[in-house]
């Protein structure tokens, strides 16, 4: 034991002195490089001497790394991500200046900006000098990655390294087919090494609603119900919910919760990173229903600590953060010049914004997943939102977003092997929210926007110049937050806010899923209401080319379903023929699902969806949509290791977020039994010691009463 850890700390010392060599070496050089940077006395100096100076510069700076830089960051949280990545490089050279203040004779001297340039060239090379070194030392390499993460947490006891820990990664807005493309085509080599061995591929089908929102809600809390959209105006209470709204995600959590009497998912040892919901964890970072919570361990911001505390990730950040800014401005530009159709803004703000969701945010979180499994935590949940922001502006098919997959690709293979170094053995399991689907955007297909066609249809002015939507991507109310923290306001602060109520129509767009409500009355409004208030307005919509279909409320049939050429089906004798065939299997269900919540809209309405080639045309300035039906939005993936139990028996369909979250809670119960060893599993009776109250662990799940609406809490604590 004694000499193990002498071991242990002499390897460390030698690396400590390997580091501050190449260190030296890096500063010499860079000095004989820049003009403005001396290590030497007006007077010249020996070899000998001016490598001291620089070998007590790059010790003082190492030290100041060391022991500075977290404080720093912990003392700038409240300008977090967008702002801090752009304080690094400042930060980073003025402790190599306060650094070189520590050379005996004042012989060290440089510019402030030559400065910035030595400080991020040498804590690069520091990294990766320290990484090369920790490669072969499984202990080193652990430390290293541990220091990615925050260690806020207190064990009730030994972590159980024969019981599989889960890590469950969400890949933001990717389809099934696009995942299994991917992994063909050589983007996803990791996914592809995993598909072709150790894991199985399960497409499931989302509610009406495929949003981030309600898919995550389901899977995390167990239930999706009233989540029509990813925005809604409530009638009863005057409220507009936003899914992505901090208030809005805190409300969602609450019901979710209340309709189900369990706190979630991730209730037993677990952590959340980077999603809408906390799944009931202890442990979160990045989370928006816990964003406006007061306490420093619950902001949004603590997250971004465990991250930036290494001021080699910090450089490193910063300066990925800056290129992909440049990648979006340059893949602008050659698509206005190559005239790529279709095609949105994008410019404001989004180039920052998708440089937020590809790299502050990816980092941040892939660093905190590394974190919790060499933590040894029981079950992890993250999302990884880079893909659907890029694809939402390029095209989910886009060689945009393809390159945004790639580097997914790697950052799993950097989790892949973090959790070879974990006191337990952890199963990895993808899967995605929902899909996207391509096509124009209603306004450029057809010149105006949904608010304008639902005006006209009632007989009002329509503005010459169409509004702009506002986007449903999951990384702008992130991207919001921190901006808004690092201005001191307070998250919950935002410009969208309902109109008064009044005799107008408000219309509010969930990608190519519209919602029209009449504010002034406080019911759902029937058929018969709206025909008598705005006769034209519901035929100048079910029959426009751009819309597939209506759901309205009928005082003689019930709710019905309305689309061209005078077409109105009674909701009960709704099937996935007629208006809902292009839509595909399951359509009629959904829509009869949705038609119960309490906070349906007056007006539903699904975009057309083309059949052959599922195209859809977005109520939302996005040419890669998800929120309705149509498409490949509706198609989802989950990737599973194949020592789980399958999601579902052979030739029957995964359906709906609450389902996938029962499949999820099975699998963890399956992993708190400790490994049986070969021979014994073998053994005459082993199946049945291994059996629970539920039958056979690892027999697929059936669908039965305890699927019932409403049961989902019962059966889960089941």
């Amino acid at each position: 034991m004694t000499e193990g850890r002498w071991h242990r700390a002499g390897g460390a010392l030698l690396r400590v002195i390997v580091v501050w060599a190449v260190s030296t070496l890096t500063m010499l050089a860079l000095a004989g490089a820049l003009p403005d940077f001396r290590l030497q006395s007006p007077d010249g100096d020996s070899l000998t001497r001016t490598a001291l100076t620089a070998a007590w510069g790059a010790g003082a700076f190492g030290l100041l790394s060391a022991l500075v830089w977290p404080l720093l960051v912990r003392a700038l949280l409240l300008v977090p991500a967008l702002v801090l990545g752009l304080l690094v490089f400042f930060l980073n050279g003025s402790l190599l200046l306060l650094a070189l203040r520590f050379v005996p004779d004042g012989r060290g001297a440089l510019g402030p900006e030559t400065a910035v340039v030595v400080a991020a060239v040498m804590s690069a090379v520091a990294s990766a000098t320290s990484t090369a070194l920790a490669v072969r030392d499984d202990n080193a390499y652990r430390r290293r990655l541990s220091r990615l993460a925050t260690r806020r947490r207190r064990r009730g006891g030994d972590v159980c390294d024969d019981c599989h820990g889960t890590v469950f990664l969400q890949l933001d807005g990717v389809g099934h087919e696009v995942l299994l493309r991917a992994a063909k085509d050589g983007l996803m080599p990791t996914v592809a090494s995993w598909l072709g061995s150790s894991h199985r591929i399960t497409p499931w089908r989302t509610d009406w609603s495929s949003q981030t929102g309600a898919s995550q809600l389901g899977i995390l809390h167990g239930s999706t119900f009233d989540v029509p959209a990813f925005r809604w105006y409530e009638k009863d209470t005057g409220r507009l919910m936003v899914s992505n709204r901090p208030a809005g995600a805190v409300e969602l959590q609450r019901r979710a919760v209340e309709r189900t009497g369990d706190a979630g998912l991730l209730v037993r040892d677990g952590a959340s990173r980077g999603n809408l919901f906390s799944g009931g964890a202890d442990q979160v970072a990045l989370v928006l229903s816990v964003a406006v919570r007061r306490g420093r361990a619950n902001r949004s911001r603590a997250g971004y600590f465990a991250y930036f505390s290494d001021p080699a990730n910090a450089v490193r950040t910063a300066v990925s953060f800056v290129a992909e800014v440049g990648r979006e401005l340059g893949q602008s530009v050659r698509a206005r010049l190559r005239d790529d159709g279709p095609r949105v803004r994008r410019g404001g703000l989004y180039p920052l914004i998708r440089a937020f969701a590809t790299v502050v945010e990816r980092d941040v979180v892939v660093a905190a997943v590394i974190g919790d499994m060499l933590a040894g935590r029981t079950a992890v949940y993250a999302d990884l939102v880079a893909y659907d922001e890029v694809a939402h502006h390029s095209g989910p098919h886009s060689r945009d977003a393809a390159q945004v997959l790639e580097r997914l690709d790697r950052s799993l293979a950097l989790i892949a092997k973090a959790a070879e170094h974990a006191p337990r053995p952890y199963h990895l399991v993808l899967l995605s929210d929902h899909g996207q689907s391509p096509g124009e955007t209603f306004e450029g297909a057809y010149g105006l926007t949904l608010k304008d066609l639902v005006r006209a249809g009632c007989g009002l002015p329509v503005p010459r110049k169409a509004e702009r939507s506002s986007s449903g991507a999951e990384a702008r109310e992130a991207a919001r937050l921190a901006l808004l923290t690092a201005l001191h306001r307070d998250p919950a602060d935002g410009p969208e806010e309902p109109p008064a109520p009044g005799a107008e129509p408000m219309v509010l767009a969930s990608g190519n899923l519209g919602l029209v409500s009449f504010c002034d009355l406080p019911e759902r409004l029937s058929k018969e209401q709206i025909d008598a208030r705005h006769p034209a307005l519901l035929s100048t919509l079910a029959n426009h080319p751009g819309i597939g279909f209506l759901l309205v409320r009928s005082e003689e049939h019930g709710s019905v379903v309305l689309g061209p050429a005078g077409a109105e089906i009674p909701v009960a004798e709704l099937t996935d023929d007629g208006p809902l065939a292009p839509f595909g299997r399951g359509a009629a269900d959904a829509v009869r699902r949705t038609d119960t919540f309490p906070h349906v809209a007056d007006i539903m309405i699904n975009s057309m969806c083309d059949s052959g080639t599922g195209r859809v045309h977005a109520f939302e300035e996005q040419i890669g949509s998800h929120g309705g039906l149509g498409g490949e939005q509706s198609q989802p993936f989950l990737l599973s290791p194949l020592e789980l139990s399958p999601p579902v028996a052979d030739g029957t369909e995964l359906v709906g977020a609450e389902r996938v979250h029962r499949v999820l809670r099975r699998w963890l119960r399956e992993c708190e039994r400790p490994r049986i060893p070969a021979a014994e599993e073998a053994a005459p009776g082993a199946a049945n010691r291994d059996r629970t109250a539920e039958g056979t662990p690892g027999a697929p799940e059936v669908l039965g009463a305890q699927d019932a609406p409403g049961d989902t809490g019962a059966a889960a604590r089941g």
